[in-house]
């Protein structure tokens, strides 16, 4: 009796490694091209590039339609890192799409926001908390300082300013 039970253990621990080894291979996958060219791309969201987000300017990128130079937020790095992921020639970010800036955040002046949630609905990453008639106030930790919010306030209260570690909470 001993004898099979210490078979049906071995057998059990046979089988259950066999099916880990085939659960482990299965699940490893590659990364897409698409899926590497998104990784390098900052996440600003903020459709300078002419496409409304980080990860259709990388399925543009790599099918073609995009050049690698239109992220401004990423900057000359972004555009040297991606023209070597995909072998191709570096340059700098075509200024049509943007000037090149540091990482920076949205501020909003509370004692002068209306409430008037056109920030709120335009923020491509919901970094901007509020109600209708209420303050608003930006997650710092969240914003990307894309300034989509900037030209949609209408009483100027929304400023742009460097990231700097203190200013995350």
């Amino acid at each position: 009796m001993l004898t099979g039970i210490f078979i049906m253990a071995g057998l059990a621990g046979l089988i259950g490694t066999a099916l880990l080894l085939v659960t482990r291979s299965t699940q490893e996958t590659t990364e897409t091209p698409v899926q590497k060219i998104n990784a390098l791309l900052p996440q600003t969201q903020c459709a300078q590039c002419n496409y409304p987000g980080c990860l259709l300017y990388a399925k543009a990128i790599a099918d073609g339609t995009a050049d690698i130079d239109q992220c401004a937020p990423g900057g000359d790095a972004t555009v040297t890192a991606l023209a070597n992921l995909l072998g191709r020639s570096t340059r700098k970010v075509n200024p049509v799409y943007g000037k090149p800036q540091p990482l920076s955040v949205a501020v909003i002046n509370e004692a002068a926001c209306i409430g008037c949630v056109l920030c709120i609905d335009i923020c491509p990453v919901d970094a901007i908390v509020g109600a209708s008639r209420y303050t608003h106030t930006v997650i710092q930790k969240e914003c990307t300082g894309c300034e989509l919010c900037i030209p949609l306030c209408p009483v100027d209260c929304i400023e742009i300013v460097p990231l700097h570690r203190e200013h995350i909470p």
